[in-house]
């Protein structure tokens, strides 16, 4: 780190209205580059407390009255809000981004990092799941036109990428035709085992858990049917536009509870028979989370859950993404054992230390580099 502890940093994200594993990812990058400001297109300051630590500078969208509760409606000026910040008084740009952030404009001599969350999902892998609806897919043709046009274009700004997965990695090379590097990100709650159960440790209670947003593309409707044809306890923690669909296929087995403080959700954890995750992700936080905790998971055998769970030995795998193939899944979980420190052991491929120690070697590694060439 001899060649940047003197220059000047800044991050990017797209938007600050919510808490997740990419706000995580931020507050770690505050913890190595502590003064640098935080860019983003909207700031709620009400839903994410997390990020008072930083002085953030947002833009132009600030100003519309519900921007900062429904980004989802302003994607055509997302490109504007982010081309229109100027970043000359930095030498070092980090972007943290599954959308538009990327597509910031650095002056020649300035370095553009992207640690990229995803290709932008709308546009590109999740395109399918999105647009669902016929009707609503022809309407916004033009605007998904401009829209992919732009970020194909807006990829090509970051003068190099760091990815947070295989699976990411590539996605990226797929649809921005560019090459990354892979640092996971940091995962785990604050409280563990030891610090609520005074060190012994907690006895599981008879139900499966998910934890998620509930949107469409996590499928935690086979969960849910999965569960209820086996008559199974499961309970799902989080919030999203699909609760009230799921709600309305859940049977008596199945409880939804609101979100929670770490404290909470790390007691459901350490309770559980085992996590439940049936989506394809770029990553899959809930899956460390769980095994930090010594509880296997159920999941589906692709994306980030190949990279993150030792299949038969803290957790198994089913295919297709189907609730017949989960149930399978389920009982032959019944019949197999796990062991606790091997499932915490492989949660702490991710720990914090382990995010700070392999992004700064890759940070280092990729500005020497650029410097070289440029130069």
């Amino acid at each position: 780190m001899n060649n940047i502890k003197d220059k000047k940093v800044a991050l990017v994200y797209d938007r600050v209205n919510k808490w997740g594993g990419a706000e995580r990812v931020l507050l770690a990058l505050h913890e190595l580059f502590p003064k640098a400001p935080l860019y983003t297109a909207i700031y709620n300051s009400e839903k994410a407390a997390w990020a008072k630590v930083f002085e953030i500078r947002t833009s132009f969208l600030q100003k519309i009255p519900f921007a900062s509760d429904h980004h989802e409606y302003l994607p055509l000026l997302m490109p504007f809000a982010f081309e229109s910040f100027s970043f000359d008084e930095y030498d070092i740009v980090i972007s943290v981004t599954s959308e538009s952030a990327k597509g910031i404009m650095t002056k020649p001599g300035s370095l553009h990092i992207c640690y990229c969350l995803t290709p932008t999902r709308y546009l590109w892998s999740g395109y399918d799941e999105y647009f669902q609806n016929q009707l609503f897919r022809i309407l916004s043709i033009p605007a998904t036109y401009y829209l992919r046009k732009w970020d194909r274009h807006a990829a090509r700004r970051p003068d190099a990428y760091i990815a947070i997965s295989k699976e990411v990695q590539k996605r990226i090379e797929r649809y921005y035709g560019r090459k990354s590097e892979i640092v996971y990100p940091p995962v785990g709650l604050a409280i563990r085992n030891s610090q609520i159960f005074n060190g012994k440790s907690a006895k599981s209670e008879d139900f499966f858990l998910v934890v998620s947003r509930l949107v469409p593309y996590k499928r935690i409707d086979i969960a849910i049917q999965a569960c209820n044809e086996l008559r199974l306890p499961l309970k799902i923690i989080g919030t999203g536009s699909y609760e009230r669909k799921l709600r309305n296929i859940a049977g008596p087995t199945i409880e939804f509870v609101s979100t929670l403080t770490d404290i909470e959700l790390a007691q459901y954890y350490s309770s559980c028979r085992a996590l439940l995750f049936p989506g394809h992700e770029d990553f899959g936080l809930s899956m460390v989370e769980a095994q930090s905790f010594g509880k296997p998971v159920i999941a589906y055998g692709a994306g980030g859950a190949l990279e993150i769970i030792a299949e038969n030995q803290t957790g198994i795998f089913f295919s297709p993404q189907h609730k017949d193939r989960l149930k399978e899944a389920i009982n032959k979980f019944e019949s197999l054992e796990f062991i606790e420190k091997a499932c915490r052991s492989q949660a702490d491929r991710f720990n914090l230390n382990e995010f700070n120690k392999q992004f700064l070697s890759t940070f280092d590694r990729l500005f020497t580099s650029l410097n070289r060439s440029s130069s």
